[in-house]
């Protein structure tokens, strides 16, 4: 008869082999687990993008890809330079990588060209892709390339100015003559106020350095500014809301991190929102999505968000309404 002894010293031989395999196993698995890696290429450093960023590493962290673990992330900022956006794209090109994201339309536009068509290019909150060249539809974007889209609510920003300054009939809107998307926005919102019954005037700016000459031109001109969802003039917001509170003229811009920067008010598309939900299409594309039949996500609807101190620069007492809706589902900045 096997003694306790012998069956006890056996169990326990067979439980530390079947360990050190299991060990071994695991191990194994993490050494062949493939470490993607991805290119981000960003037009410039200011806030708004900062967020869409910041979003796009969430989206992707959500859907199990972590910088470190089994993602490796080559991240550039071209700080708004056309030339910066061309080597950089072409970088990530040259190096293969297994997805390049796009954030801002010229950083999109620049890694698409240097995709050709093979490696996937993800969009992060891009205005108008297909009216950009990007994208063949909204429904089906064919070939290499799919994202994201957040279009600014232009009519209910609209809505909004004519609340806070009813007695308001010109309005002034200024644009990057090289920025798609802020072009874009710009013209869209002049045709939807003409309609509306203000008189439009329209501005451009190449560069932020115009931004002092144009704002002193347009605000001795109208009595409010919209500030479109436009790179350039995202940049040189602060240039433009110390020009306007000169002349006691109220800036409204598209995104609530304009409103942070010194305007007014605004209905705005949350950008880290933007960016999460393109992370999310990212990781989903390196599971097996398909970027030709993926989709365009769109993201439009607006959160509230004031400022409650250029309100008091400005003499301007904004409607309750529009506090209760920035305290209770937006943002208040003061």
């Amino acid at each position: 008869m096997i003694s306790f002894t012998v069956l006890l010293a056996a169990f326990l031989l067979f439980a530390f082999f079947n360990t050190g395999k299991t060990t071994q196993s695991s191990q194994a698995d993490s050494k062949t687990q493939k470490i993607y890696k991805i290119g981000i290429l960003q037009l410039m450093t200011h806030p708004a993008l900062d967020q869409i960023h910041a979003g796009v590493l969430a989206g992707l962290k959500q859907e199990g890809f972590v910088s470190g673990r089994n993602l490796k992330i080559d991240y550039e900022n071209a700080q708004g330079d056309q030339s910066n956006l061309q080597t950089m794209s072409s970088k990530f090109a040259n190096e293969k990588d297994d997805m390049t994201i796009g954030i801002a339309t010229p950083a999109a536009q620049a890694l698409a060209k240097a995709a050709n068509g093979q490696t996937p290019v993800i969009l992060a909150g891009i205005t108008d892709p297909v009216g950009g060249g990007l994208i063949k539809s909204n429904a089906r974007p064919g070939a290499n390339i799919t994202g994201t889209s957040g279009e600014s609510p232009l009519k209910s920003q609209l809505d909004l100015i004519k609340q806070i300054l009813p007695k308001a009939k010109t309005l002034g809107i200024v644009y990057t003559t090289s920025d798609h998307g802020g072009s874009y926005n710009a013209k869209k919102m002049a045709a939807i106020a003409k309609a509306a019954g203000y008189q439009v005037k329209l501005y451009t700016i190449s560069t932020t350095n115009d931004m002092q000459t144009i704002a002193e031109k347009m605000v001795s001109q109208v009595q409010a500014v919209y500030a479109p969802q436009d790179n350039g003039v995202a940049s040189a917001m602060k240039t433009l809301v110390n020009v306007a509170n000169q002349s006691k003229v109220a800036v409204f811009p598209a995104v609530d991190t304009m409103v942070q920067a010194g305007g007014l008010a605004t209905l705005s598309v949350n950008q880290f929102t933007l960016g999460k939900e393109s992370g999310i299409i990212a990781g989903r594309v390196l599971k097996g999505e398909k970027t030709s039949t993926y989709p365009l996500t769109f993201v439009t609807r607006g959160q509230m968000a004031i400022n409650t101190s250029e309100a008091k620069i400005l003499g301007i007492t904004l409607p309750n309404s529009v506090v209760k809706q920035a305290q209770t589902k937006g943002e208040i900045y003061k």
